[in-house]
């Protein structure tokens, strides 16, 4: 597995989905991550560093996964299926570690709050790597939906035509 941080948000231009990207720690590769723009705002926010008198959903996770005694050790993004992407958190309490499965979406969120580390596989990573398109590139592609409707091939064929530029910057 590979770490990586996130590296900003956006919003696909096409669908106007939120974003994340997700870049290797030490190096260029990126995983573009469509996700919903709650879990947008809850990264967003935590990257901005702003704090809510009342926890919100993730701060309300990370109160219980440290008022159970556990530990948020690290977040793994391990696959991507019918473009849904899969992810597991791993959580240690004491001598015993709990992989639960989870959102990539929420589990960064959580991992943020948390200080723990992201991962993803290097399949992952060189899959789904982002080419800066040029001017010719006048064929519209479309993001994954969550009706599944894209295949393995069209997926890489839109990322590999997709113009980092193309994402705006999400704002809460």
């Amino acid at each position: 597995m590979i770490e990586v941080r996130v590296q900003s948000l956006g919003i696909d231009q096409a669908s106007k989905s939120p974003v994340v990207i997700l870049q290797e720690a030490n190096g260029e590769r990126v995983l573009p991550i469509w996700i919903g723009p709650g879990e947008a705002s809850a990264i967003a926010m935590e990257l901005a560093g702003m704090k809510f008198a009342r926890p919100l959903t993730h701060d309300l996770a990370v109160s219980l996964i440290r008022g159970l005694g556990g530990k948020l050790t690290r977040v793994l993004i391990t696959r991507v299926q019918e473009n849904t992407y899969y992810a597991e958190m791993l959580i240690q309490r004491g001598e015993e570690v709990f992989s639960f499965d989870a959102r990539p979406s929420d589990s960064i969120a959580i991992a943020l709050r948390m200080q723990a580390q992201l991962f993803t596989s290097e399949e992952l990573l060189n899959s789904n790597t982002l080419e800066v398109a040029t001017e010719d590139s006048a064929t519209e592609f479309r993001p994954p939906t969550q009706e599944g409707t894209r295949s393995a091939e069209e997926l890489q064929e839109y990322l590999r035509k997709l113009n980092p530029e193309d994402l705006g910057r999400f704002n809460p």
